[in-house]
């Protein structure tokens, strides 16, 4: 097993580094981030991948390659990341950058979910992917008239939508984990927003979780704003490090069943810094369409 995954990573790194990326490269490489972002922000895995492949030029344009940036996405008033300058619309224009490739998947996903411009779409099936490639254009995503069509030809010829097929779907519209048996050592560790994070799997528990990875049980409830009698649920983060006093993203609106805490999961912002920046307390309802500030302060209205 040991030889095998050092052959693959070893022929990852030669694809990647010698030679141009063909479209079945990139899918390879990184269908698995697309099926995370799916997990965890239910953005459909065959849009992420198609957006990828379409923004990028399947990982092979100089902003993929120099920042980690697979989808174009610009800085935007108040980014909290690392910076990319470059030429595009205008001369020496802002992009975000990122450590990895993850790092970009899952800002594109919060990128989509934090904005109300694009809330219609999680209102949509999962694998209703034309509808999420119109509604895309619609809400201003790109000005290419033919933006979605592009995105479904990419889909349909490479078989993306199938990502999204997966039999025994949950409630929430979201795969359950198949092939894991609990093995701590051998799951995935992430990094977003700087923070340490696992994504939680059926048979989880805090306990189990702390025990794991030699954390008390404490801190990890702390770190997640969790207390003891709450309930684990799959597919959630739960951060291994203490959550930023800061987001990335400058504000977030308020979708439907969205709580305080489920959005500081989602940000990696500690709850008492989202509660304070808007001058809430943990236990009050949000409305959707609600914007929360995740950056800075609430000023008077």
């Amino acid at each position: 097993m040991k030889v095998t995954l050092i052959s693959l990573f070893c022929l990852l790194f030669i694809v990647v580094n010698a030679q141009k990326l063909t479209p079945e490269d990139y899918i390879t490489l990184f269908k698995d981030d697309a099926l995370k972002e799916m997990y965890l922000h239910k953005v459909p895995a065959c849009i992420t991948l198609a957006q990828g492949m379409l923004e990028s030029g399947n990982g092979n344009s100089p902003l993929c390659k120099k920042a980690n940036n697979h989808f174009g996405i610009k800085c935007h008033k108040e980014w909290g990341g690392e910076t990319y300058m470059m030429d595009d619309d205008e001369q020496n224009e802002c992009f975000r950058k990122y450590e990895n490739a993850l790092d970009s998947y899952s800002d594109h996903a919060l990128f989509l979910c934090s904005r109300s411009r694009y809330a219609p779409l999680f209102e949509l099936p999962i694998n209703d992917y034309k509808g999420w490639c119109y509604g895309l254009k619609e809400a201003g995503y790109a000005t290419d008239p033919k933006y979605p069509d592009r995105l479904i030809t990419l889909i349909e010829k490479y078989k993306l939508h199938e990502l999204s097929a997966i039999e025994g779907m949950t409630k929430k519209g979201l795969p359950p984990y198949s092939d894991e048996k609990c093995n701590m050592e051998i799951r995935d560790v992430y990094r977003f927003n700087h923070i340490k994070f696992i994504i939680a799997k059926d048979c989880d528990t805090f306990y189990k979780i702390a025990s794991d990875f030699k954390i008390e049980l404490d801190d990890l409830l702390s770190y997640n704003d969790f207390s003891k009698n709450e309930k684990l649920v799959y597919g959630q983060k739960i951060y291994l490090e203490k959550k930023r006093r800061k987001a990335l993203e400058p504000y977030h609106v308020v979708q439907k069943n969205e709580t305080l805490k489920s959005i500081s999961q989602l940000h990696g912002i500690r709850l008492s810094m989202l509660c304070k920046k808007n001058k809430l307390k943990p236990d009050d309802k949000l409305k959707v369409g609600d914007v929360l500030f995740l950056r800075q302060k609430k000023t008077q209205s």
